[in-house]
């Protein structure tokens, strides 16, 4: 094992405390696969309403109040501590109720300067603990301050000064724009950089430029984001930064998501025995309204809906599918989003209802059902950071069908784990559908196999703290804090 690391870990969600999307997941899969490998990691976050209500009883008050410096003056905030849930890594809740104790997590004028608050209390916090990190780990454009100020204004703090900083993108496309008087709240002094328009600062481009160690949580989406395609603008700075740029692919929580013991199953099986798919197939079956028949393709989605994800070319090939093109399926979906593509959605189901449900909410008990209970699961995504998806549905025996990009391209490979098209259009959708109902249908052997490789398949979050302790050392070395060793 390596040194010990001593690791402050910022981030604006991190489940079951707050989450909207991956970056949730993250922060409560990642740090206790760190600390399992013997580092001291601290998870630091906001306290937002939830936490301020008491909706987690374990959480408890510090006797301890921090002044957060700024450019308006000290601003006072308490803090939370607890652990993350069947761990012993703590993690610190900064509480100002006039910045975090809101409705939503984001949506609000002055988001920029909340989440500077929060980066600027986070290093306050570990110098009132006493606690001096090894290496600070931030998460998307809500904690880039924090990366910016230590590059700055932090690189004279005795405290602070020369502690190395490693920054993970989860999603480039939102990248925190605001007016470069937040540099002013900040007490930084600092040249803009070419991709921020005059007066305007750009967090997620600041972290790029200022961290230590850049990373994103696929290798693939590492590659696509320094492409005038994929690079939202910052494709640039990205290639300037091209040698500390890294994609660690992320992982799945196996406590979380197993089908021998999850509860939300009708029959727990496993890869050693998958006849407890075929009841959970009509208990899902059942539950939508569906027919309950064995014998043909059940092919699933649950998924934001939002463009993202390749709707704009699925309507079409799901009448085609509906109508028989490729033989009777049965096909459901669930998620919520956009309107126009819950319309979609909700059209198709009404003309095909004895073939196709829609489930236009948010049905947390039924995600993992129809993982169990489905043959093929959709991911057809204009572009995917990571996906968490397709991970799921391989360990729950559904055989996914995705567009080569992003962590999809990174994690499931045509014919071993699942189908894949490049070209984002429908044609290329639909001829990897059929390329699986076709292998479902007439080579029933082959098709367990792919089934049975994906479950075996390792994205344990073990697996991704490997390639995140390499980043820790590797930051520390390139800020010259102890010798660089070959690893």
């Amino acid at each position: 094992m390596a040194d010990e690391r001593k690791i402050l870990y910022l981030s604006a969600e991190v489940a079951p405390f707050a989450k909207t999307g991956g970056l949730g997941d993250v922060g409560g899969s990642l740090p206790k696969a760190i600390k399992a490998m013997g580092h001291d990691i601290r998870v630091v976050m906001p306290a937002y309403q939830n936490i301020e209500n008491g909706r987690f009883p374990d959480i408890a008050a510090l006797p301890i109040q921090l002044n957060v410096p700024t450019g308006s003056g000290a601003i006072p905030c308490g803090v939370f501590r607890s652990h993350l849930p069947n761990s012993d890594v703590p993690i610190y809740f900064i509480a100002q109720w006039h910045l975090f104790k809101r409705d939503n997590i984001y949506g609000y004028w002055d988001d920029a300067y909340r989440f500077a608050f929060f980066s600027l209390a986070a290093l306050e916090l570990a110098r009132v603990l006493k606690w001096k990190p090894d290496v600070v780990h931030c998460h998307d454009w809500h904690t880039a301050p924090a990366i910016t100020w230590l590059a700055t204004a932090g690189a004279n703090d005795p405290f602070f000064a020369n502690t190395p900083t490693v920054y993970t993108i989860h999603n480039l496309a939102i990248q925190g724009n605001a007016n470069w008087h937040l540099f002013d709240y900040m007490g930084i002094l600092t040249h803009a950089l070419t991709e921020e328009p005059y007066g305007e600062v750009n967090l997620m481009g600041r972290g790029i430029y200022h961290a230590t160690m850049v990373n994103t949580v696929s290798p693939t989406y590492a590659l696509e984001i320094m492409t005038k395609e994929g690079g939202a603008g910052l494709d640039g700075l990205l290639r300037h930064r091209a040698y500390d740029l890294h994609g660690i692919l992320n992982g799945l929580d196996y406590d979380e998501w197993d089908a021998a013991s999850d509860k939300n199953l009708v029959a727990p099986f496993s890869v050693e025995d998958l006849t407890g798919r075929q009841k959970n197939r009509r208990a899902l079956q059942a539950r939508l309204g569906l027919p309950q028949r064995d014998n043909i393709p059940l092919l699933a989605m649950v998924s934001r809906l939002t463009s993202q994800k390749g709707l704009d070319i699925m309507g079409h090939v799901i009448h085609q599918l509906m109508n028989g093109f490729s033989g009777e399926a049965q096909f459901v979906v669930l998620g919520t989003g956009d309107a126009q593509y819950e319309q979609m959605f909700a059209q198709l189901a009404r003309y095909h209802q004895e073939k196709m449900t829609a489930v236009l909410a948010y049905e947390a008990d039924l995600a993992p059902l129809i993982y169990a209970g489905s043959d093929m699961f959709l991911m057809p995504s204009l572009f995917e950071p990571c996906g968490l998806g397709q991970l799921i549905a391989m360990r729950y025996g559904s055989v996914p069908i995705v567009r080569a990009t992003g962590g999809l391209a990174d994690t499931v490979q045509e014919p071993v784990t699942g189908f894949v098209f490049h070209e984002f259009n429908e044609e290329s959708l639909w001829h990897a559908v059929q390329r699986a109902i076709y292998v479902y249908n007439v080579d029933k052997p082959r098709w367990q196999t792919i089934q049975t490789t994906g479950m075996t398949a390792d994205f344990s979050w073990e697996r991704s703290a490997i390639g995140y302790e390499k980043l820790y050392n590797w930051a520390i070395a390139r800020a010259g804090n102890e010798p660089q060793t070959v690893s």
